[in-house]
């Protein structure tokens, strides 16, 4: 009785040990506070909470699924953010005990480094465009324009750029609506509107269909632009995605912010310089994004290139002739902007705004 008294007595001391020591997920809590703020650059400093009679086997950190670290106890875990995407990133912890594994979680948001630096325009020349042109995207190639246009009657051209001519173009189907375009190689990549919807691959020599696919990364076709590796395009929001030169398929992302907020609305893309320009929608003004992390790293403002109050009264019923296209000239080194349906298209250069 003695012998058996002994054993039940240890058993009963282990399970109390045991119990007192398992860590629950609600006993767990991981700082920062779930929505805090950083600058790239920043560091944040992780500390896994919980109970302190607890002995984790090992702490294991994640960032957005990906492992970053692994810890024995509760010591803060410094993450550098220098190279981390903007926008909400979520750091998981993983407390394991005893083969198995308890989380918890919490999420910031990365702003930029540092606030965008202010530019401003001026006018080298101006080239005359079609009015009709609900201009969706534009190009410059071996001394054309390439044009795509959106709403009724949208299309593909190829335009003189100092006569504003239409030499070559082809309509497409009138239910779509088109949208943002880019040379690929041979060929013009070609998106229309909403999402799932056709997207058109031409000959960019005769504008010949070769095939259509549907492009359903994103919540609708808007801006597109090619760096030679990768095509960059955005739906509406701020995000600019990654597709695959060859089969079109999503591959990343990034999202675009300055140092205190996201940029909504990005639209018209050009590729120059290592960098992408974009129109934001139903506004005057022009962003310069990192590529790599989707920082805005300079804003211009266009608001004086064809003023609103010049504009005739009628001159757009839906309110959308709005500044809207950009195209870079990779020889001569000039920069082309225009809008829906404006009157010029103009060589800019981009200056320091001053106070």
């Amino acid at each position: 009785m003695n012998n058996k008294f002994k054993l039940l007595l240890a058993a009963v001391v282990l399970v109390a040990f045991g119990c007192k020591h398992k860590v629950e997920n609600n006993s767990l809590s991981l700082s920062p506070e779930a929505g805090t703020s950083y600058k790239q650059g920043d560091k944040v400093n992780l500390k896994l909470h919980y109970a302190n009679d607890s002995t984790p086997d090992s702490i294991v950190y994640f960032i957005d699924s990906t492992r970053i670290a692994s810890l024995k106890d509760s010591s803060a875990l410094s993450v550098k953010t220098d190279t981390m995407l903007l926008g909400p990133r979520v750091f998981t912890a993983k407390f394991y005990q005893g083969g198995k594994s308890v989380d918890a979680s919490t999420n910031i948001v990365l702003f930029a480094a540092k606030a965008p630096e202010e530019l401003t325009f001026k006018v080298i020349k101006k080239f005359p465009h079609d009015t009709s042109a609900y201009t969706e995207g534009i190009l410059y190639q071996d001394g054309f324009l390439y044009e795509s246009t959106g709403g009724a009657g949208s299309d593909l051209r190829k335009v003189d750029l100092e006569t504003g001519k239409v030499v070559q173009r082809v309509k497409i189907d009138p239910k779509l609506f088109g949208e943002g375009i880019s040379i690929i190689g041979d060929k013009i990549l070609m998106l229309t509107y909403h999402q799932p919807e056709t997207a058109f691959v031409f000959d960019k020599n005769t504008f010949k269909l070769i095939k259509t696919f549907i492009n359903n990364v994103g919540v609708e076709g808007w801006g597109m632009t090619f760096d030679g590796k990768k095509i960059y395009f955005d739906d509406s929001t701020n995000r600019i995605w990654f597709l695959n030169k060859d089969t079109y398929r999503e591959s990343g992302y990034i999202d675009v912010y300055d140092d205190k907020h996201a940029i909504d609305s990005v639209n018209e893309l050009e590729y120059i310089d290592n960098k992408i320009y974009a129109n934001i929608y139903q506004k005057d003004t022009i962003v310069v994004i990192d590529p790599k992390t989707g920082a805005v790293l300079q804003r211009v403002d266009m608001k004086n290139l064809w003023p609103s109050k010049d504009r005739p009264a009628h001159f757009d019923d839906d309110g959308n002739n709005v500044l809207n296209g950009i195209a870079w000239d990779e020889k001569g080194k000039r920069l082309f902007v225009t809008g829906k349906k404006w009157p010029y298209i103009y060589q800019v250069e981009f200056v320091k705004k001053t106070p």
